[in-house]
Protein backbone atom coordinates (compact mmCIF):
# COMPACT_ATOMS: atom_id res chain seq x y z
CA UNK A 1 0.00 0.00 0.00
CA UNK A 2 1.59 2.86 -1.08
CA UNK A 3 1.26 6.25 1.65
CA UNK A 4 0.25 10.32 0.77
CA UNK A 5 1.04 12.90 2.78
CA UNK A 6 -2.48 14.35 3.99
CA UNK A 7 -1.76 18.19 3.30
CA UNK A 8 -0.23 20.18 6.10
CA UNK A 9 -1.75 17.70 8.93
CA UNK A 10 1.58 15.95 7.99
CA UNK A 11 -0.61 12.91 8.21
CA UNK A 12 0.67 9.86 6.62
CA UNK A 13 -2.39 8.32 5.02
CA UNK A 14 -2.57 4.83 2.55
CA UNK A 15 -3.56 6.13 -0.78
CA UNK A 16 -6.57 4.36 -0.76
CA UNK A 17 -8.60 4.36 2.19
CA UNK A 18 -11.82 2.62 3.62
CA UNK A 19 -15.45 4.89 3.07
CA UNK A 20 -17.78 3.51 6.07
CA UNK A 21 -20.75 5.56 4.36
CA UNK A 22 -22.29 2.02 3.02
CA UNK A 23 -21.76 -0.04 6.74
CA UNK A 24 -24.17 2.13 8.76
CA UNK A 25 -26.79 -0.05 7.15
CA UNK A 26 -30.17 1.62 5.03
CA UNK A 27 -32.66 1.25 7.89
CA UNK A 28 -32.84 4.98 7.69
CA UNK A 29 -32.89 5.51 4.10
CA UNK A 30 -29.24 6.85 3.37
CA UNK A 31 -27.02 4.30 2.54
CA UNK A 32 -26.12 1.61 -0.02
CA UNK A 33 -28.40 -1.19 0.84
CA UNK A 34 -28.73 -3.55 3.42
CA UNK A 35 -26.09 -4.63 5.04
CA UNK A 36 -24.93 -7.53 7.55
CA UNK A 37 -22.54 -6.47 10.65
CA UNK A 38 -20.28 -8.95 11.17
CA UNK A 39 -19.38 -9.08 7.37
CA UNK A 40 -19.09 -5.51 7.78
CA UNK A 41 -16.42 -5.88 10.45
CA UNK A 42 -14.48 -8.40 8.77
CA UNK A 43 -14.31 -6.19 5.60
CA UNK A 44 -12.99 -3.42 8.05
CA UNK A 45 -10.53 -5.49 9.89
CA UNK A 46 -9.70 -7.07 6.37
CA UNK A 47 -8.72 -3.33 5.28
CA UNK A 48 -6.33 -3.51 8.26
CA UNK A 49 -4.66 -6.40 7.60
CA UNK A 50 -3.76 -4.88 4.08
CA UNK A 51 -2.71 -1.43 4.88
CA UNK A 52 -5.35 0.52 5.17
CA UNK A 53 -4.43 3.56 7.23
CA UNK A 54 -7.41 5.96 6.31
CA UNK A 55 -10.86 5.54 7.83
CA UNK A 56 -13.43 8.11 7.18
CA UNK A 57 -17.42 8.03 8.56
CA UNK A 58 -19.71 10.48 9.82
CA UNK A 59 -22.49 10.30 12.37
CA UNK A 60 -25.66 10.67 10.58
CA UNK A 61 -24.31 7.61 8.35
CA UNK A 62 -26.65 5.08 9.39
CA UNK A 63 -27.79 7.41 12.37
CA UNK A 64 -24.69 6.42 13.93
CA UNK A 65 -24.51 2.66 13.37
CA UNK A 66 -21.53 3.17 10.93
CA UNK A 67 -19.23 4.98 13.52
CA UNK A 68 -20.31 1.89 15.82
CA UNK A 69 -19.12 -0.42 13.26
CA UNK A 70 -15.62 0.94 12.93
CA UNK A 71 -15.52 1.39 16.80
CA UNK A 72 -15.89 -2.14 17.13
CA UNK A 73 -13.67 -2.94 14.35
CA UNK A 74 -10.99 -0.67 14.71
CA UNK A 75 -10.57 -1.16 18.78
CA UNK A 76 -7.04 -2.50 19.56
CA UNK A 77 -5.75 -0.63 16.52
CA UNK A 78 -6.55 3.18 17.19
CA UNK A 79 -3.08 4.44 16.81
CA UNK A 80 -2.51 2.39 13.77
CA UNK A 81 -4.82 4.96 11.90
CA UNK A 82 -6.50 7.86 11.08
CA UNK A 83 -10.18 8.32 11.58
CA UNK A 84 -12.05 10.85 10.34
CA UNK A 85 -15.70 11.76 10.99
CA UNK A 86 -18.02 14.51 10.62
CA UNK A 87 -21.14 16.49 12.35
CA UNK A 88 -23.95 18.25 10.65
CA UNK A 89 -27.22 15.95 10.03
CA UNK A 90 -28.62 16.23 13.67
CA UNK A 91 -30.63 13.10 13.41
CA UNK A 92 -31.15 12.94 17.36
CA UNK A 93 -34.36 15.09 17.19
CA UNK A 94 -36.55 13.66 14.89
CA UNK A 95 -35.43 12.94 11.31
CA UNK A 96 -32.88 14.30 9.94
CA UNK A 97 -31.81 18.49 9.52
CA UNK A 98 -28.59 20.37 9.20
CA UNK A 99 -27.13 21.94 12.39
CA UNK A 100 -23.99 23.40 12.71
CA UNK A 101 -24.74 25.16 15.38
CA UNK A 102 -21.75 25.60 18.09
CA UNK A 103 -23.34 23.95 20.99
CA UNK A 104 -24.44 20.51 18.68
CA UNK A 105 -21.15 20.72 17.22
CA UNK A 106 -19.88 19.57 20.43
CA UNK A 107 -22.52 17.85 21.33
CA UNK A 108 -22.03 15.75 18.33
CA UNK A 109 -18.78 15.31 18.75
CA UNK A 110 -19.12 13.45 22.36
CA UNK A 111 -21.36 11.07 20.53
CA UNK A 112 -19.22 10.17 17.99
CA UNK A 113 -16.24 9.83 20.48
CA UNK A 114 -18.20 7.14 21.87
CA UNK A 115 -19.40 5.03 19.31
CA UNK A 116 -15.79 5.04 17.84
CA UNK A 117 -14.39 4.05 21.19
CA UNK A 118 -11.69 6.78 20.99
CA UNK A 119 -11.12 10.18 22.83
CA UNK A 120 -10.18 11.86 19.63
CA UNK A 121 -11.17 12.00 16.04
CA UNK A 122 -8.13 12.97 13.52
CA UNK A 123 -9.88 15.00 11.12
CA UNK A 124 -13.38 16.56 12.02
CA UNK A 125 -15.53 17.61 9.58
CA UNK A 126 -18.13 19.74 8.81
CA UNK A 127 -20.72 17.99 6.60
CA UNK A 128 -21.72 19.77 3.78
CA UNK A 129 -22.40 23.25 5.32
CA UNK A 130 -24.17 26.21 3.49
CA UNK A 131 -21.98 27.53 0.84
CA UNK A 132 -22.29 30.90 2.58
CA UNK A 133 -20.59 30.44 5.69
CA UNK A 134 -17.80 28.71 4.52
CA UNK A 135 -15.24 31.70 3.95
CA UNK A 136 -15.76 32.91 7.53
CA UNK A 137 -13.63 32.21 10.01
CA UNK A 138 -16.00 32.18 12.79
CA UNK A 139 -17.46 29.08 11.75
CA UNK A 140 -14.65 27.27 12.71
CA UNK A 141 -14.25 28.65 16.03
CA UNK A 142 -15.99 25.50 17.71
CA UNK A 143 -13.87 23.03 16.15
CA UNK A 144 -10.83 25.22 17.43
CA UNK A 145 -12.00 25.23 21.06
CA UNK A 146 -12.84 21.19 20.55
CA UNK A 147 -8.82 21.06 18.96
CA UNK A 148 -7.44 23.03 22.19
CA UNK A 149 -9.00 20.61 24.21
CA UNK A 150 -7.27 17.50 21.93
CA UNK A 151 -10.62 16.00 20.88
CA UNK A 152 -9.75 17.07 17.42
CA UNK A 153 -6.30 16.92 15.91
CA UNK A 154 -7.10 18.16 12.61
CA UNK A 155 -10.31 20.38 10.91
CA UNK A 156 -11.67 19.36 8.07
CA UNK A 157 -14.99 20.03 5.78
CA UNK A 158 -16.59 17.92 3.15
CA UNK A 159 -17.74 19.59 0.22
CA UNK A 160 -19.96 19.10 -2.87
CA UNK A 161 -18.39 22.01 -5.69
CA UNK A 162 -14.99 23.46 -6.08
CA UNK A 163 -15.78 26.89 -5.03
CA UNK A 164 -17.05 25.77 -1.81
CA UNK A 165 -13.82 24.28 -1.73
CA UNK A 166 -12.17 28.34 -2.53
CA UNK A 167 -14.24 29.56 0.06
CA UNK A 168 -12.91 27.10 2.82
CA UNK A 169 -9.65 27.92 1.63
CA UNK A 170 -10.22 31.50 1.74
CA UNK A 171 -11.31 31.53 5.76
CA UNK A 172 -7.62 29.90 6.56
CA UNK A 173 -8.69 27.47 8.44
CA UNK A 174 -9.46 23.68 7.35
CA UNK A 175 -6.57 21.48 6.89
CA UNK A 176 -8.52 19.45 4.82
CA UNK A 177 -11.18 19.30 1.96
CA UNK A 178 -12.85 16.15 1.25
CA UNK A 179 -14.84 16.41 -2.39
CA UNK A 180 -16.41 14.27 -5.27
CA UNK A 181 -14.00 13.44 -7.58
CA UNK A 182 -14.36 10.24 -9.88
CA UNK A 183 -14.53 9.79 -13.93
CA UNK A 184 -17.98 10.35 -13.73
CA UNK A 185 -16.82 13.98 -11.34
CA UNK A 186 -13.83 15.64 -12.71
CA UNK A 187 -14.87 19.40 -11.78
CA UNK A 188 -12.06 19.60 -9.02
CA UNK A 189 -9.30 18.81 -11.89
CA UNK A 190 -10.23 21.85 -13.56
CA UNK A 191 -7.87 24.48 -11.08
CA UNK A 192 -9.17 23.71 -7.62
CA UNK A 193 -6.84 20.77 -6.67
CA UNK A 194 -4.03 22.73 -7.85
CA UNK A 195 -5.37 25.33 -5.43
CA UNK A 196 -5.45 23.11 -2.79
CA UNK A 197 -2.10 22.07 -3.60
CA UNK A 198 -0.71 25.78 -2.74
CA UNK A 199 -2.19 25.96 0.10
CA UNK A 200 -1.27 22.71 0.95
CA UNK A 201 -4.34 21.36 1.75
CA UNK A 202 -5.40 17.97 2.46
CA UNK A 203 -7.79 16.49 -0.22
CA UNK A 204 -10.12 13.43 0.42
CA UNK A 205 -11.56 11.95 -2.70
CA UNK A 206 -14.76 10.67 -1.96
CA UNK A 207 -17.35 8.42 -4.60
CA UNK A 208 -14.23 7.62 -6.27
CA UNK A 209 -16.35 4.79 -8.17
CA UNK A 210 -19.41 6.89 -8.91
CA UNK A 211 -21.50 5.71 -6.49
CA UNK A 212 -20.64 2.12 -7.76
CA UNK A 213 -21.24 2.27 -11.43
CA UNK A 214 -17.63 1.82 -11.42
CA UNK A 215 -17.60 -0.94 -9.29
CA UNK A 216 -19.14 -3.63 -11.29
CA UNK A 217 -21.31 -4.00 -14.03
CA UNK A 218 -25.13 -2.73 -13.21
CA UNK A 219 -27.51 -3.72 -15.31
CA UNK A 220 -29.47 -0.89 -17.50
CA UNK A 221 -32.56 -1.24 -16.01
CA UNK A 222 -31.24 -1.77 -12.50
CA UNK A 223 -33.50 -1.12 -9.32
CA UNK A 224 -32.05 -0.51 -5.83
CA UNK A 225 -34.12 -1.46 -2.83
CA UNK A 226 -35.36 0.70 -0.19
CA UNK A 227 -33.28 2.41 1.95
CA UNK A 228 -30.78 2.71 -0.92
CA UNK A 229 -29.44 6.45 -2.01
CA UNK A 230 -30.42 5.03 -5.69
CA UNK A 231 -33.34 4.11 -5.11
CA UNK A 232 -35.23 7.57 -5.94
CA UNK A 233 -32.96 7.55 -9.06
CA UNK A 234 -34.72 8.45 -12.19
CA UNK A 235 -34.57 5.21 -14.74
CA UNK A 236 -32.97 7.42 -16.89
CA UNK A 237 -30.23 8.58 -14.75
CA UNK A 238 -29.18 4.63 -13.73
CA UNK A 239 -29.35 3.81 -17.74
CA UNK A 240 -26.73 6.46 -18.32
CA UNK A 241 -24.51 5.74 -15.53
CA UNK A 242 -24.57 2.05 -16.58
CA UNK A 243 -23.64 3.02 -20.41
CA UNK A 244 -20.85 5.27 -19.30
CA UNK A 245 -19.47 1.95 -17.87
CA UNK A 246 -19.98 0.37 -20.23
CA UNK A 247 -17.83 2.65 -22.51
CA UNK A 248 -15.20 2.95 -20.32
CA UNK A 249 -14.08 -1.22 -21.28
CA UNK A 250 -11.21 0.26 -22.85
CA UNK A 251 -9.40 0.55 -19.19
CA UNK A 252 -9.80 -3.00 -18.24
CA UNK A 253 -6.95 -5.07 -18.42
CA UNK A 254 -6.06 -8.52 -16.77
CA UNK A 255 -3.90 -7.14 -14.47
CA UNK A 256 -6.56 -4.42 -13.51
CA UNK A 257 -10.62 -4.58 -13.54
CA UNK A 258 -12.66 -1.64 -14.01
CA UNK A 259 -12.89 -0.58 -9.93
CA UNK A 260 -8.91 -0.08 -9.90
CA UNK A 261 -8.99 1.31 -13.44
CA UNK A 262 -11.69 4.12 -11.72
CA UNK A 263 -9.15 4.32 -8.25
CA UNK A 264 -5.74 4.73 -10.53
CA UNK A 265 -7.72 7.58 -12.26
CA UNK A 266 -8.60 9.60 -9.00
CA UNK A 267 -4.49 8.63 -7.69
CA UNK A 268 -2.98 10.26 -10.92
CA UNK A 269 -3.60 13.54 -9.57
CA UNK A 270 -0.77 13.92 -7.15
CA UNK A 271 -2.59 16.70 -5.20
CA UNK A 272 -5.41 13.67 -4.00
CA UNK A 273 -4.01 12.93 -0.66
CA UNK A 274 -6.27 9.81 -0.43
CA UNK A 275 -9.56 8.54 -2.40
CA UNK A 276 -12.28 6.80 -0.32
CA UNK A 277 -14.21 3.89 -1.63
CA UNK A 278 -17.09 2.67 0.27
CA UNK A 279 -16.64 -1.57 0.74
CA UNK A 280 -19.29 -3.98 2.67
CA UNK A 281 -17.46 -7.00 2.80
CA UNK A 282 -13.71 -8.32 2.69
CA UNK A 283 -13.59 -9.38 -1.23
CA UNK A 284 -14.72 -5.72 -2.22
CA UNK A 285 -11.73 -4.58 0.43
CA UNK A 286 -9.08 -6.41 -1.01
CA UNK A 287 -10.08 -5.21 -4.78
CA UNK A 288 -10.11 -1.40 -4.01
CA UNK A 289 -6.66 -1.91 -1.92
CA UNK A 290 -4.79 -3.98 -4.89
CA UNK A 291 -5.84 -1.03 -6.83
CA UNK A 292 -2.58 1.04 -5.21
CA UNK A 293 -0.38 -2.03 -6.91
CA UNK A 294 -2.21 -2.11 -9.89
CA UNK A 295 -0.60 -0.54 -13.49
CA UNK A 296 -1.47 3.24 -13.12
CA UNK A 297 -3.87 4.45 -16.62
CA UNK A 298 -1.19 5.62 -18.82
CA UNK A 299 -0.64 9.14 -19.44
CA UNK A 300 -3.42 9.14 -22.92
CA UNK A 301 -5.94 7.10 -20.78
CA UNK A 302 -6.01 9.88 -18.39
CA UNK A 303 -6.21 12.20 -21.57
CA UNK A 304 -8.99 10.16 -23.43
CA UNK A 305 -11.10 10.18 -19.93
CA UNK A 306 -10.51 13.88 -19.09
CA UNK A 307 -11.41 14.86 -22.92
CA UNK A 308 -14.40 12.78 -22.85
CA UNK A 309 -15.71 14.57 -19.92
CA UNK A 310 -14.48 17.91 -21.55
CA UNK A 311 -16.76 17.21 -24.31
CA UNK A 312 -19.48 15.93 -22.00
CA UNK A 313 -19.35 12.45 -23.86
CA UNK A 314 -21.88 10.49 -21.75
CA UNK A 315 -19.65 11.38 -18.66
Amino acid sequence: MRVRTLGRTGLKVSEIGFGAWAIGGNDHGNSYGPTDDATSVAAVRRALDLGCTFFDTADVYGWGHSEEVLGAALEGHRDDVVIATKVGGDFYHGGVRMNFDPGYIAFGLERSLRRLRTDHVDVYQLHNPPAETMADPATYETFKTLKAENKVRHIGVSIHEPFEGTLCIESGVPDVLQVPFSILRQEPADGFLAEAAAANIGIVAREPLGNGFLAKVVPADARFPQGDIRHHWPPSMIEARAEVANRLSFLVREDRTLAQSALRFVLAFPEVSVAIPGAKSPSQVEENLAASGAPPLAEEEVRSLRDLYARDSGL
